[in-house]
């Protein structure tokens, strides 16, 4: 009986995410080279469920020869003819630095090739903050959303970096109106280890909360996983608090780390896992060819709900 409860509540989180767009208007978003059916298929489909309005930049000729073969009807999205997938990248960044859009979404080409042009120092999308990627997983063992990060951008961040991606995420989890998160940094263990360099910045970027250098949220750390996701772990293990046990984001020690957690869930254990660069001008949607409808919607979801919410609490930059 619980194998089926947990089957049939498998995407309510998701479906909650979505649900919430039709609250909002339709967000602009430049959808940078959709030259695949994945890519532009995705794009279509979050347009008619009305969470985005989709501009298209790519070469022209072969978007439309792509939306033929995949039966997509484009006629309605505006496009925008560029020679190659670099000039995509650049063309899209400068529609959201023209106020054109507030969305940015990746097509069918490599991520660094937009990033490059996001984080590029004159004409890029940066702020203050340094950007970071947080995968949305809908884990049908866990009770909510589980934010992970940062398993996409930055490799071996430093204690600056990672205050940054606590940052970005405690925004993004308010922005989506979820309420102050409950972060866990993790690491191998739950103890203060000299030789586990992770362990040492979860110590420090729990007291940079506790000196208002890191606001929003709760933060507790070192946690190994088991002592941030389930409360019996926890208890066994005597740590007390409101994080530990029941941590709605695990911020990782790297990227390789956050990879594999994020890739065991979704193979291990069923779970979906949508994804959003935050810290730029406006939110970017990372979507994978391996993403299922379902995925590719709740990642559009997730940005166009923080897109919304960054425009109701400040201007975006010209």
């Amino acid at each position: 009986m619980e194998a089926v409860q947990v089957a049939e509540n498998r995407h309510e989180k998701y479906e909650r995410l979505i649900e919430a767009t039709q609250a909002i208007p339709s967000i602009v978003c430049a959808v940078a080279h959709p030259c695949d059916a994945s890519s532009l298929t995705g794009a279509v489909e979050a347009a008619e469920a009305g969470i985005i309005v989709p501009i298209l930049v790519g070469p022209q000729a072969k978007i439309r020869a792509v939306a033929e073969q995949a039966g997509l009807d484009i006629t309605a999205f505006e496009l925008v003819n560029t020679p190659h997938s670099h000039a995509a990248a650049a063309r899209a960044v400068e529609l959201v630095r023209e106020g054109r859009t507030q969305l940015l979404m990746k097509g069918s080409l490599h991520t660094d090739e937009l990033m490059a042009e996001v984080v590029r120092k004159e004409g890029g999308l940066r702020t203050e903050r340094r950007v970071s990627h947080v995968f949305i997983m809908d884990v049908p063992s866990y009770p909510e959303p589980l934010f992970i990060t940062d398993a996409a951008i930055n490799i071996f961040p430093d204690l600056e970096t990672k205050a940054d991606i606590v940052r970005n995420v405690i925004d993004l989890h308010q922005g989506l109106g979820l309420g102050a998160p409950r972060v866990a940094i993790v690491s191998a263990v739950e103890t203060i280890n000299p030789k586990i360099p992770s362990t040492i910045e979860a110590a420090a970027l729990c007291k940079m909360a506790e000196r208002g250098q890191i606001v929003g949220g709760l933060l507790d750390g070192p946690l190994a996983l088991d002592n941030a996701i389930s409360p019996e772990a926890a208890t066994i293990k005597g740590i007390g608090g409101q994080v530990a046990g029941r941590a709605q984001v695990l911020v990782v020690p790297d990227l390789e780390a956050g990879n594999m957690l994020a890739k065991n869930l979704s193979f291990l254990a069923g779970a979906d896992a949508a994804g959003v660069v935050v810290g730029a001008r406006v939110p970017i949607i990372l979507t994978s060819r391996a993403d299922n409808v379902r995925t590719r919607m709740a990642s559009c979801a997730v940005a166009a709900l923080f897109a919304h919410h960054l425009a109701q609490t400040r201007p975006v930059a010209r």
